[in-house]
């Protein structure tokens, strides 16, 4: 079998407006964002790099031993942060590179792992994210959910914050609870992506639909890139966004 290759990149941006400085909050005697990088690795990752626009991030990381990519602070997304530091890394373009996004210190290595070998077993993918199944109506029906329409190939068709497919006949009757044998799926977002993929990102012109949705992938879908899509039932562990979130993570670490 032929060895699974691929690089972790790490965007850690210094600026969060709901909890300041997140990417340096200590837990249990290290940077959240030196946790993360700790899953990657696990993953079996060739490379871990933390790709960041702050002076102070990069200081503390390399001094635990990480390796650093310190990219532009005017970049208007993580895909683009990405872009630039590929090509700082002098990455190929039939390389492949995992975003794991800095403030998620309890994802699984698996899930890193089963993306970037879902991108390398479809060549004809510029992109591989992962869904995990939907078993909940209020899950189904709320619009911070992001759905994902997969095809018979395992490929995406189409993310939507609205309930997509949509199963006429049952929710006429009750939209309670999903019909047995729904294909309900809640978008993961993790990505693996070619490098290609990457330094073409950016010529990539914002479509309506990625902007009324508020979704960056559709640009890609847009384009008529294809995103493979891997299926995960394993745990999904919530990221860091607030101070509550942090102190259940200090708990879930500390106790590890």
């Amino acid at each position: 079998m032929e060895r699974l290759a691929f690089t972790v990149i790490i965007p850690a941006r210094m600026r969060s407006t709901r909890l300041p400085r997140k990417m340096l909050a200590d837990i249990a005697g290290k940077p959240l964002v030196a946790w993360v990088a700790e899953r990657a690795r696990a993953a079996e990752a060739d490379q871990v790099v933390i790709a960041t626009d702050h002076q102070e991030i990069a200081d503390a990381v390399a001094a635990l031993g990480w390796k650093v990519c310190t990219t532009s602070p005017d970049h208007p997304t993580g895909t683009d942060r990405l872009a630039e530091a590929v090509d700082l890394l002098s990455l190929g373009d039939d390389e492949i590179v995992v975003n794991v996004q800095g403030d998620e210190p309890l994802i699984d290595p698996a899930l890193v792992r089963k993306v970037a070998g879902e991108l390398a077993l479809r060549p004809n993918a510029a992109i591989a994210t992962a869904a995990h199944p939907i078993d909940s109506a209020a899950t189904f029906f709320d619009p911070n959910v992001v759905k994902v329409v997969v095809d018979t190939a395992g490929y995406a068709q189409y993310f939507s914050r609205a309930p997509i497919p949509y199963a006429r006949d049952a929710f006429a009757q009750s939209r309670d609870s999903l019909p047995a044998g729904f294909p309900a799926y809640r978008h993961i977002g993790i990505y693996a992506y070619r490098v290609r993929f990457l330094r073409e990102y950016a010529s990539l012109s914002p479509t309506s639909a990625e902007k009324f949705e508020a979704l960056e992938q559709l640009r890609a879908l847009g384009h008529g890139h294809r995103i493979a899509v891997a299926f995960w039932t394993g745990a999904m562990e919530p990221g860091v966004d607030t101070q509550e979130d942090l102190d259940r993570v200090r708990k879930v670490l500390s106790a590890g």
